[in-house]
């Protein structure tokens, strides 16, 4: 009778314990929608060492620090916001995947379409400058009849006549 009583007892403390168990704060690797967080905003991030990269596909060191730092943020309570706001004042616009547009950042954001329309227009150039060369070229290939008979006899070769 004692035993079951200790028993009964020992039970009601263990499972009165488990909430306070639950309360434990869960690491950010553990947490799956903290996890999620940290990949996201990874994901909004460049890899400084590699560039083409973000830092959840990067495997450089720094890419590995920036992570950590983020876990740390996040596990400090920060929001998204101040995260990135923290990593900009950092690093630079530079970081931000997707940098705002703004004065510093304009030929991050324009670069590629005056590239790509300066391009254009050297094509269209070269293309005009060809087709009117080839305009002047053929108007200077025109041959009297004096220079064709010319023309075939150094081709054909006259009997008697060494060729060089």
């Amino acid at each position: 009778m004692m035993r079951s009583r200790v028993a009964l007892l020992a039970a009601i403390v263990l499972f009165a314990a488990t909430p306070v168990l639950a309360a434990d704060a869960v690491p950010t690797e553990m947490d799956p929608v903290k996890a999620a967080r940290a990949v996201r905003l990874a994901e909004k991030l460049r890899c400084l060492v590699c560039q083409n990269q973000t830092i959840a596909d990067s495997n450089a060191e720094l890419a590995n620090d920036l992570r950590g730092q983020i876990r740390e943020q996040i596990a400090a309570g920060k929001s998204d916001d101040e995260i990135l706001t923290y990593m900009t004042n950092r690093y630079g616009d530079f970081v931000l995947y997707q940098p705002p547009f703004k004065a510093t950042t304009v030929l991050l954001w324009l670069g590629p379409a005056v590239l790509m329309l300066g391009g254009i227009a050297l094509l269209v150039r070269i293309l005009r400058r060809r087709r009117a060369g080839e305009v002047a070229l053929n108007d200077e290939i025109a041959l009297t009849d004096e220079e064709k008979s010319r023309a075939a006899q150094l081709l054909g070769g006259e009997p008697g006549k060494k060729q060089s």
